[in-house]
């Protein structure tokens, strides 16, 4: 049986650190941005770790 493809689009929208640490972009950060605060559009920016609960299935879809 063939090795089973990585999932495209879980390529592109994350990525492992160094110390093996699974990273993801923030939400929001897209449109209807006059209404939201400069400090809070500066954090979407940073990059946030995937939750635990989540992190099963990204790395499933990654392997």
């Amino acid at each position: 049986m063939p090795k089973m493809k990585s999932h495209s689009g879980t390529k592109k929208r994350f990525r492992t650190t160094g110390t093996g640490k699974l990273m993801r972009a923030k939400a929001c950060k897209s449109h209807i941005l006059t209404k939201k605060t400069t400090k809070r559009k500066r954090g979407f920016r940073q990059e946030t770790e995937v939750s635990a609960a989540d992190r099963k299935t990204v790395v499933s879809r990654l392997a």
